[in-house]
């Protein structure tokens, strides 16, 4: 059997957690059209007869601006060094970008295996597809490139295999029937914060914090939840709460709905929203709301 650790890794909005959850075949990891949706290493782990891939889903590689976005770059740069194989995805949809290639050259000379996914091809010309690939092979990409649609499922089983091939021989990492190596009370912090990302536009999602102050499953297997939404300005707590309160209540059915779906039960959801001034450049924010620690 083969077994192992794959960082994914890209830039903003590529792809890579749709990906993920595609070929898991659960959703592991949340997903937006936004740069910073994914602030975290998230495992997600597929588990055949042959072979057991632990992807490892990485912040997006984005222009640094702030603290948190520093603390996201360093969790790429850090995971990339400690797997056993890297998969790079490069939006398709896009195009293939000035520095994509210098990008994958980068991480494939830290002498770790790699594989390039190129995805989104369902919603791009399929007659583009070898001029963009072309490209990177003129510019000196050697790696094996899969395009591939998560939408269609275009392509993921030769990309299964081609990330197996590249694994070490090895017992499974994680017990058959895991996932994900994140908790409950994450992923219902996490899916707060896609409807979040959802729902509104510009900076005010890019500025927001889910904290989770209460998860507890009741005798009769409800959950009680009790959230905290934490954003950087008073006037982007107007916005989110909305006029009478309405922008909030709809972005909590939202994501009521999808935690019920996710924990198999009713949940009770209490929402609050506050300020807590530029708090994506405090190391105490940072630390306090979870991020960058493994």
């Amino acid at each position: 059997m083969r077994s192992g650790t794959v960082a994914v890794i890209g830039r903003a909005n590529a792809g890579k957690s749709t990906l993920i959850n595609v070929l898991v075949g659960e959703k592991v990891a949340i997903v937006s059209p936004k740069p910073q949706t994914t602030r975290d290493r998230i495992l997600g782990i597929l588990t055949r007869e042959t072979h057991q891939i632990v992807f490892v889903d990485t912040p997006g590689i984005y222009r640094q601006r702030n603290a948190l976005t520093d603390v996201m770059m360093k969790t790429t740069e850090t995971t990339s060094r400690d797997v056993d194989a890297i998969l790079f995805v490069l939006d398709g949809h896009e195009g293939v970008k000035e520095g994509d290639a210098d990008l994958i050259k980068k991480y494939a000379s830290l002498g770790v295996p790699l594989l390039v996914a190129f995805t989104k091809i369902d919603i791009m010309p399929k007659e583009n597809i070898p001029a963009e690939l072309k490209k990177l092979a003129d510019a000196g990409v050697e790696e094996d490139i899969y395009p591939v649609s998560a939408r269609k499922g275009t392509n993921l089983k030769k990309l299964e295999e081609g990330i197996a091939a590249m694994l070490p021989e090895g017992e499974p990492i994680f017990p058959e029937d895991v996932v994900s190596d994140r908790s409950e009370k994450f992923m219902v912090a996490e899916l707060m914060r896609e409807k979040i990302l959802l729902k509104y536009d510009q900076e005010i999602p890019h500025g927001v914090a889910v904290i989770v102050n209460t998860f507890e499953r009741r005798e009769n297997g409800t959950y009680e939840v009790n959230l905290d939404i934490v954003c950087e300005k008073p006037n982007h707590k107007a916005i989110l709460i909305g006029k009478q309160g309405r922008a909030l209540k709809e972005v909590a059915s939202f994501a009521r709905k999808d935690m019920e779906k996710f924990l198999g039960a009713k949940v009770f959801l209490t929402v609050y929203v506050k300020v807590r001034e530029d708090w994506r450049d405090s190391t105490r924010f940072l630390k306090e709301f979870g991020y960058g620690e493994e």
